[in-house]
């Protein structure tokens, strides 16, 4: 095969609304959404509003999975034999919260005759999504595997990512934070706002009302751009989308940012968030 192409590919957690993918090809590979004997392709088999309209009314939550080393190992050849390349970027899930980079890794191992980085974004949605697309953008100019690569970490190192949600019930559930929080929130009848930290999910505060919780997501994101531009940010709805395009206006005015994606929170992450969950992704632009 020939090496004149690196193709970029990602998970199906990155929902990348198609504003930002534009004319890129970033191939992608699902996560699994269980519900009883059911299973579903994250955002191939069930769509976010299908879901999240199941999701409140089911007695019994969903689980979800990363695909299977065997599941990587297809993925991995079908995108080299399509792309008429042996060099692979892949930009996943954090592996604070998923075992889809391990799976990744074990199916690396099988495939001897492609060149295949695993990049550990740290985290999900439209973070995971800005990692993959900084990596995409420098692949379709041409770059090198090593500004490729460089790309994806230096856009990482300066993403933020943080949410509110209705309830820490879901995140409970699923293991994704301690019960101790969890029962903090439901008993105060609080709205708890979260960051991902060093790849997991860490409670930073927790406010009366959700109009609170939002307003101080934006106080916080002016705290950490430190008088800096952003360069790229992304609101994240759980079945709200129209409170998302609310606050991507509030962001437009306060932040002086023309672009601000909309993007949904696919299933698998939507069963441990929780419908209502609203949340901002960004990253500050760099120094002239």
């Amino acid at each position: 095969m020939s090496n004149r192409k690196i193709a970029v590919v990602t998970d199906s957690t990155a929902y990348i609304p198609a504003q930002a993918l534009g004319d890129l090809d970033i191939p992608i590979i699902p996560l699994w959404l269980i519900w009883g004997d059911e299973r579903f392709r994250d955002g191939v088999d069930i769509d976010p509003p299908t879901f999240y309209r199941r999701l409140r009314e089911a007695k019994t939550l969903p689980t979800t999975s990363q695909p299977s080393a065997g599941e990587f190992v297809d993925f991995f050849r079908r995108v080299a034999a399509e792309n008429d390349t042996d060099t692979i970027v892949g930009a996943y899930i954090s592996s604070g919260i998923s075992g889809t980079v391990a799976s990744a890794e074990a199916a690396k191992a099988q495939v001897p005759e492609l060149d295949i980085t695993i990049i550990d974004s740290l985290f999900a949605s439209m973070g995971l999504g800005f990692v993959a697309l900084a990596a995409a953008r420098v692949a379709a100019a041409g770059g090198s595997l090593k500004k490729i690569i460089a790309a994806a970490e230096e856009t990482r190192d300066g993403i933020n990512l943080l949410l509110t949600v209705d309830t820490l019930e879901y995140l409970h559930r699923g293991g994704r934070i301690g019960g101790g929080k969890r029962f903090l929130g439901t008993a105060l009848k609080i709205k708890p706002l979260l960051h991902l930290e060093d790849g997991r999910i860490e409670a930073l505060t927790q406010v009366r009302t959700k109009r609170k919780a939002i307003a101080q997501m934006l106080d916080i994101v002016e705290e950490r751009l430190g008088g800096r531009q952003m360069a790229e940010v992304s609101i994240l709805d759980a079945d709200s989308p129209e409170e998302g395009k609310a606050v991507a206006e509030r962001v437009k005015e306060r932040f002086g940012i023309s672009t601000v994606y909309c993007a949904m929170v696919s299933p698998v992450i939507g069963t441990h968030v929780g419908p209502g969950t609203i949340g901002i992704t960004f990253y500050p632009a760099a120094p002239d």
